[in-house]
């Protein structure tokens, strides 16, 4: 019997049938790849299509995930890096990828991804081979793309794009390699030439809108494979699958997985074609870039549904994550700590940033172990604090360091900006926290990034901030011993050391109504009068019709009375401006001394304001309290007219309003008799209570939304009925108020 020998391969590739032999003379004619227009042209209805159930039952039919799985993010940042590099004549793929790849872990050097690799690349070369066969053969690119999602039945959603995009990703960066290296590697010119690269660069001018809108796709594919893999990252603790954002994303990835595969298949038949056929079909082909634009536009469009979902689902993972981080804080502050430091890195430092704290003095970071077992002092505001309130805490910080050995300076105090983060931080903002933060002598948070959201809740809902400044007091174990110093730094500055809320107490119980309660730490003028034992009338208001006519009849019945009289203005809690006219106005016609840095005017009416939320914030603001009675008609008399404030020396024996003082002392030939049995400010008294009683002004009190804790109700000082509420807006059109976008 006659033996057969049949050449193996080997022999085959070493003594290659003549050519004749291998082509008959019917394919002796080049081969040519399908068109992209054939294998697109059957599938516009399926773009356009709203519905692809189909498509979706088949590729579903294919998948079949075996459980294994691997991390394709280090594979993806690889393939992400070569398209990025291989694109040629438009912007990075994707923004910032570049230093992305650079700056991160390089991964792909370590042994477990080489691993990962050899056992992929098997996969990978198969894909390329099958992408690469089917361009060249022709056929239904449905098909094509079925055909890869039955090489990779096995692997995950992401896997599938990411295996896929790597096959695309080794001929498109050959492809484009050879055409960045040619001119300098005499073996990449010669591989060159064989896949027709020179002449593809010699019409690129004519091949731009094509090369343009490959390039546009890719950067499609690109962009939804790293969305998707988002998706996978999610943190299961977190959300779960029945959250419907994810379960919405979830329903439609397989239909983006498909066409991302589906634009892989075109894009490698796009590479195929340059590389297969003459330039002369290439300038023909004139409907492959549409086609192709077609395409990143069904990307594009599921690509703008997966982000709008993934945003959802990161929304949904930050609320989870801030409640739990809520609930930990809450936790933290029931618990007992031997330090500050749980507390503080809690509230300052919840990302470990080793040094979050700028030091006010030196401008340096520091880390947060500086305020250990410290009394300290959380300076919370908005960028809108302003000039005033940081001025006189400044004054009043600086003060308590002169005296270094002193209890009263053994406090920290650290500013925490809060600022809204729905807003976008604009260069605006950053130069109002850079400008803040210069001018403060104390420690403050070196930028509002470090402050979590949850720690912001946590200072609106349980420390009432909303936008006015408030201090709240730590102890060295952490504990809060004042919800909000502020009042008492104001009226007490640091002798209400350490600014806890029986301290509060104390201070109070030692308080009296009189003249040093108004004016204490603003004018040392006014506290030598009061020393000196001088009649001393405060006034305000911004009527200078009225006002001179109290200053003139005030000196004329003074003079009559033959007392040592002063007088000193001090304005009204709002209208700024026009307490400015009525200063200048006062001081050019010599009626009364003036407070000229309207600091002292502002920080006159704060501290009188903080004396009302000192004694709210005690649950003492509706107490029988003889005192509370007439700071709350003093606060009330401002948002009604002018008002006066008659004192002999510390003795404050009339506090009216400018309906009643007034007329005191023009009727004073009504009671002049009495000064010399009863004495001039009695007698005054006397009178000046008679005229109250008949005539007694409406009293309002205002209190900005801004102010953490409003009373639910508040006793009238002068009736002592309950007051009537009411929802008012108001704007005093200061010029130089900070803008509330702060």
């Amino acid at each position: 019997m006659q033996q057969v020998n049949n050449p193996s391969p080997m022999q085959q590739a070493i003594n290659p049938a003549p050519l004749q032999q291998v082509l008959k003379p019917a394919e002796t004619t080049k081969i040519n790849p399908v068109p992209l227009q054939k294998l697109i042209k059957h599938d516009r209805s399926m773009i356009t299509m709203s519905d692809d159930n189909m498509m979706v039952k088949q590729i579903h039919a294919t998948h079949a995930p075996d459980g294994r799985e691997f991390d394709v993010k280090p594979l993806f940042q690889l393939v992400e890096d070569i398209l990025n590099r291989a694109t040629p004549g438009v912007d990075p793929l994707i923004s910032a990828a570049q230093t992305r790849i650079e700056t991160s872990d390089d991964r792909t050097n370590q042994a477990s991804f080489i691993a990962l690799l050899e056992a992929l690349s098997f996969t990978i070369d198969r894909i390329s081979c099958e992408i690469a066969y089917k361009s060249l053969g022709g056929g239904d690119a449905h098909a094509m793309t079925l055909s890869i999602f039955n090489l990779l039945t096995s692997y995950s959603w992401e896997a599938k794009l990411v295996l896929t995009l790597s096959a695309f990703a080794v001929n498109y960066g050959e492809f484009w390699l050879l055409a960045q290296i040619s001119s300098s590697n005499q073996l990449a010119k010669s591989m060159a030439i064989l896949k027709q690269v020179p002449t593809i660069l010699e019409h690129s001018g004519q091949l731009k809108p094509r090369f343009d809108a490959l390039n546009n796709l890719i950067r499609a594919m690109v962009a939804i494979t790293r969305c998707i893999i988002e998706f996978k990252e999610l943190p299961s603790m977190y959300i779960s699958q029945d959250v419907p954002a994810l379960a919405t994303a979830m329903k439609h990835i397989p239909t983006a997985v498909y066409w991302t595969i589906r634009s892989v298949v075109a894009c490698a038949t796009q590479i195929t074609t340059f590389t297969s056929m003459g330039h002369e079909y290439w300038i023909s082909a004139t409907n492959e870039a549409w086609e192709l634009s077609t395409m990143a536009h069904k990307i594009n469009s599921i690509l703008d549904l997966l982000k709008k979902q993934l945003t959802l689902c990161y929304q949904y993972i930050d609320d989870k994550r801030n409640a739990e981080t809520f609930q930990m804080l809450l936790n933290l502050f029931e618990s007992i700590h031997i330090d500050n430091m749980k507390i503080l890195r809690a509230l300052i430092s919840p990302k470990d940033d080793v040094q979050p704290l700028l030091e006010g003095s030196t401008k340096r970071r520091v880390n947060i172990d500086v305020l250990r077992r410290k009394n300290v002092l959380l300076l919370i505001s908005g960028l809108s604090i302003s000039h005033d309130e940081l001025s006189i805490l400044d004054q009043i910080y600086n003060e308590s360091r002169v005296h270094g050995t002193r209890m009263e300076s053994q406090y920290e105090v650290v500013w925490i900006p809060v600022v809204d983060r729905s807003v976008v931080w604009t260069d605006a903002m950053q130069d109002r926290f850079v400008t803040l933060q210069a001018t403060m002598p104390w420690y403050s948070v070196y930028t509002p990034t470090l402050i979590d959201k949850a720690v912001i809740r946590f200072i609106k809902e349980v420390w009432h901030f909303r936008n006015k400044p408030i201090l709240v007091v730590l102890d060295p174990q952490g504990r809060v011993v004042s919800p909000n110093a502020i009042h008492m730094m104001w009226i007490w500055g640091s002798t209400a050391f350490p600014f806890t809320s029986l301290r509060e107490e104390a201070l109070w119980k030692e308080e009296t109504w009189r003249l040093e309660l108004l004016v204490d730490g603003i004018d040392p003028t006014v506290l030598n009068w009061v020393k000196e034992g001088k009649f001393i009338y405060l006034y305000g208001g911004t009527d200078m019709e009225w006002i001179r006519k109290f200053t003139t009849t005030a000196r004329a019945v003074a003079s009559a009375a033959r007392i040592p009289l002063e007088m000193v203005y001090v304005g009204k809690s709002n209208k700024r401006e026009q307490v400015r006219k009525c200063i200048t106005s006062i001081t050019t016609d010599n009626l009364s001394y003036c407070w000229q840095d309207l600091t002292m005017v502002w920080f006159f009416w704060t501290r009188l304001e903080s004396m009302l939320f000192s004694k709210i914030q005690l649950g003492r603001g509706d107490d029988d309290d003889s005192m509370l009675r007439e700071i709350k008609k003093l606060l009330s008399y401002d948002k009604e007219g002018g008002w006066a404030v008659l004192s002999k020396g510390s003795f404050v024996f009339v506090n009216g309003h400018s309906s009643t003082v007034l007329p005191t002392f023009t009727e004073y030939n009504l009671w002049k008799d009495d000064v010399p049995p009863k004495g001039f400010d009695i007698a005054c008294m006397d009178f000046h209570s008679k005229l109250h009683s008949d005539s007694q002004p409406c009293c309002r009190f205002e209190f900005p939304s801004e102010v953490g804790r409003i009373p639910e109700k508040i006793r009238c000082p002068e009736c002592l009925r309950i007051m009537e509420k009411y929802i008012t807006f108001g704007c005093c059109h200061d010029e130089n108020a900070i803008s509330a976008l702060y």
